[in-house]
């Protein structure tokens, strides 16, 4: 750091270097306010927090795995079936509690026709939720 000096020609030249005290002395006083308050800023959150029944679990419902092949054969849980009997199983999982869920897996060369009348007979049974089965494509 300079200080005075007894050159004229240098005396009047600004000086070029910054007083840094200041800066440090803001610095510290803000430091202080943030430690006094930061305590203050905590506080905790009022949740109302869903209470919990010691009612067990109904179970899912069970799920039917229905398959249609390329001739239009079709398959309940692996077991092959009419259209006639499997619309009768359709009606009786129908009356059930609770319907489960018909997981349809279907040929690619199957016709839809085939499908239509699935999903159709399964509609009609009251079985509203089907999911579709396929193959992930390689990549």
């Amino acid at each position: 750091m300079a200080f005075a000096s007894f050159d004229r020609h240098r005396s009047a030249a600004p000086m070029a270097e910054i007083n840094m005290v200041p800066l440090i002395d803001v610095m510290l006083v803000l430091l202080v306010i943030f430690i006094v308050t930061a305590p203050l800023l905590t506080h905790a959150v009022k949740l109302d927090l869903p209470r919990i029944s010691t009612q067990p679990n109904t179970p899912p419902p069970g799920k039917i795995d229905f398959a249609i092949d390329a001739a239009g054969q079709r398959y309940w849980n692996g077991e092959p079936v009419t259209r006639e009997a499997a619309a009768e199983r359709f009606g009786r999982a129908g009356r059930l509690p609770q319907p489960p869920q018909i997981h349809l897996r279907a040929d690619t060369a199957t016709a839809y026709r085939a499908v239509a009348e699935t999903l159709a007979d399964a509609t009609r049974a009251g079985l509203t939720r089907v999911g579709f089965v396929s193959q992930p494509e390689a990549r």
